[in-house]
C-alpha cells in the first residue's frame, strides 16, 4: 500500500502564503501543498492598488503575479479560492474549511501549517460606520469596488451631460461637479489614495486626529508631506477626530468631525489595520505584541508543526532586539519564504525588520528605515536628531532637486537608531543605503565613511547621506 505524502497546508495565499507554498514544493517537490484563500484572487501587489483606482494601472488582472492556474500548473501548489479556513484544530491536524463555491463545509488534515491570514482594516464603531460607501482598502476586491464606484459616477456624469435632447443633467450632476471623497487617516494608504483620487479630479478631504500626518514620522518630514497635499488642492485637517457619518437611503453623505460635517459621496477608512489572528487565538497559539501571533526566528508558533508569516504575525526589530509590528508586504514575502523552506525541513532564520518603507506623495518621495525620534522616545533610548538639506544631483548640473534628511542617533554610542528622507527625486533607493547601515548596526562617524558613489547626474561629491552624517558627528562633539 502507496504510503501518504506529508502535507503542508497554507492558510492565505496573497504575499506570505504564496511565498511560504512556492518555497516548501521548491525544496521538496514531493510534498503535497494545498494553498487555502477566501477570496477570489492570491499572489497580487496590495500596494498597487491605489494606482489601479487612479486608472495609471488599466486592468486589475496586472497586479496579480500567480494566477491559481499558474500555481498548479508550474509550482505545484494546489490552490483553493473560495475556502475560508474557520478553525485548525491543532490535535487532530486538522483545518476546518467554508467552500463558498460550493457552499458546504468540508474538513482537511495537515502535517505542516503555515498562516498567513495577513490583517484586516480597522473598523473603528462610528455611529453609521456600516453606510453604504464607506469603504476599507486593504484587499484586490477593495480595490475593484472603489474603482468601479467612481467609474460609475464619471459615467453617469458623462451620460448627462451628452443628453442635449432634454437639456437636463441628472440630479447627481446636478449637485456638484466634482465628486467628494473624505479620507479619515494620514497614513501612507491614506495619503496614496489623496493623490491617487485627486488624479481622477476628486475633490478630497484627508482627517487626521493626530497633529501630523504619517504620525510617527518627525516634522521635518510631514512638514514637506503637508504642503505638498495643500498645494495639489488637498483640504487637510489634523487634530480632528471623527465622531460618526450620517445619510440618507442607507448611504454615507456627511461626516461629522470636531470640526464640523464634512459633505462625502464616498468616504475611505484608513485608519490602520490589525493582525488577523482569531483563528491563530481559537487554536492556542500564543499571540504577541498588537495581537500579531509570535514566532520564533524560524517563523515558527507556539504550537508544534504550525508556522506563521506575514501581516498576521510579529517580527524582531533589528534595532532595539524587541518584537514589534511592521505590517509590509516585503517582510511578508520574506517570512513566508522562511516559513515554507522550514516547513520543508530547513532551518533558515528570518533575522529582523528595520521597518524600512517608502511612499510617493504627488511629486515627492519619502522614505524612513529604523526608529524616529517619536519611536526612539517611546523606547526611552537616549538619542539626539540631526536634519540637513542636500540636494539629489551636482549643484551645476540641471534638474538636481533638494533632498532633506534626518538621523535620529544613540547619544552615547553615536549608533544610529533610524533614518527619513523627502525629496523630489533620489530619496526611495538612498534610504536602501541606511536600512543597510542599521543592519550592520553602524555609527554616524562609519556611515561617514562609506565609499559611496559620485557623478553629477546621480549625486553630490558628498552624497547627501554623508552630508547627514558628518553634521551629525559634529553634534556629537559638541554634546
Amino acid at each position: 500500500m502507496e504510503s501518504r505524502r506529508e502535507r503542508l497546508v497554507v492558510i492565505g495565499g496573497v504575499a506570505a502564503g504564496m511565498s511560504a507554498a512556492s518555497a516548501s514544493k521548491r525544496i521538496r517537490p514531493e510534498m503535497e501543498v494545498l494553498l487555502l484563500e477566501k477570496s477570489p484572487f492570491i499572489s497580487y501587489g496590495v500596494c498597487s492598488i491605489p494606482y489601479y483606482i487612479s486608472d495609471e494601472i488599466k486592468d486589475y488582472h496586472d497586479l496579480i503575479a500567480v494566477t491559481p492556474e499558474a500555481a498548479q500548473n508550474e509550482r505545484g501548489v494546489f490552490v483553493r479560492t473560495l475556502h475560508e479556513a474557520t478553525a485548525i484544530l491543532p490535535d487532530t491536524k486538522e483545518v476546518l474549511v467554508r467552500c463558498h463555491d460550493k457552499k458546504k463545509d468540508e474538513r482537511t488534515t495537515f502535517d505542516k501549517l503555515v498562516i498567513a491570514t495577513g490583517a484586516v482594516p480597522i473598523k473603528p464603531p462610528f455611529p453609521g460606520v456600516d453606510l453604504k460607501h464607506i469603504f476599507a482598502l486593504r484587499t484586490l476586491e477593495d480595490g475593484v469596488l472603489i474603482k468601479k464606484y467612481i467609474d460609475d459616477w464619471e459615467g453617469r456624469q458623462a451620460g448627462a451631460e451628452a443628453d442635449e435632447s432634454l437639456r437636463v443633467r441628472s440630479a447627481l450632476v446636478e449637485r456638484q461637479d466634482r465628486l467628494r471623497a473624505v479620507i479619515v487617516g494620514g497614513g501612507y494608504i491614506g495619503l496614496e489614495m489623496c493623490e491617487s483620487l485627486r488624479k481622477r479630479g476628486l475633490d478630497v478631504t484627508l482627517v487626521e486626529k493626530m497633529d501630523r500626518v504619517l504620525g510617527t514620522m518627525d516634522q521635518s518630514v510631514t512638514d514637506f508631506v503637508e504642503e505638498t497635499l495643500k498645494r495639489e488642492g488637498i483640504k487637510l485637517f489634523k487634530e480632528t477626530s471623527v465622531l460618526g457619518f450620517e445619510g440618507s437611503g442607507g448611504t454615507v453623505s456627511e461626516v461629522l468631525t470636531g470640526q464640523g460635517k464634512f459633505q462625502a459621496d464616498f468616504v475611505i477608512l484608513a485608519v490602520g489595520v490589525r493582525p488577523e489572528s482569531t483563528l491563530a487565538e481559537a487554536a492556542g497559539i500564543a499571540l504577541g505584541v498588537n495581537k500579531a501571533i509570535t514566532v520564533d526566528e524560524h517563523m515558527r508558533t507556539s504550537l508544534p508543526a504550525i508556522f506563521a508569516a506575514g501581516d498576521c504575525a510579529d517580527a524582531l526589530s533589528i534595532v532595539t532586539g524587541k518584537k514589534v509590528y511592521i505590517p509590509l508586504g516585503t517582510t511578508a514575502n520574506k517570512q513566508g519564504r522562511v516559513a515554507g523552506e522550514n516547513a520543508a525541513g530547513r532551518e533558515t532564520v528570518f533575522e529582523g525588520v528595520a521597518g524600512t518603507a517608502q511612499t510617493k506623495v504627488f511629486d515627492l518621495e519619502v522614505a524612513r528605515t529604523g526608529l524616529t525620534s517619536l519611536e526612539a522616545e517611546r523606547e526611552r533610548i537616549p538619542h539626539f536628531v540631526s536634519t540637513i538639506q542636500g540636494r539629489s544631483r551636482a549643484k551645476g548640473y540641471p534638474a538636481g532637486k533638494p533632498i532633506t534628511i534626518t538621523y535620529v542617533v544613540e547619544e552615547d554610542t553615536g549608533r544610529l537608531l533610524g533614518a527619513q528622507m523627502v525629496g523630489q527625486e533620489g530619496v526611495a533607493h538612498r534610504i536602501d543605503t541606511l536600512a543597510t547601515a542599521l543592519y550592520a548596526r553602524m555609527t554616524v562617524e562609519d556611515v561617514a565613511r562609506l565609499d559611496l558613489g559620485y557623478a553629477p547626474p546621480f549625486a553630490t561629491v558628498w552624497d547627501p547621506i554623508l552630508i547627514a552624517a558628518n553634521v551629525a558627528l559634529k553634534k556629537m562633539d559638541r554634546r
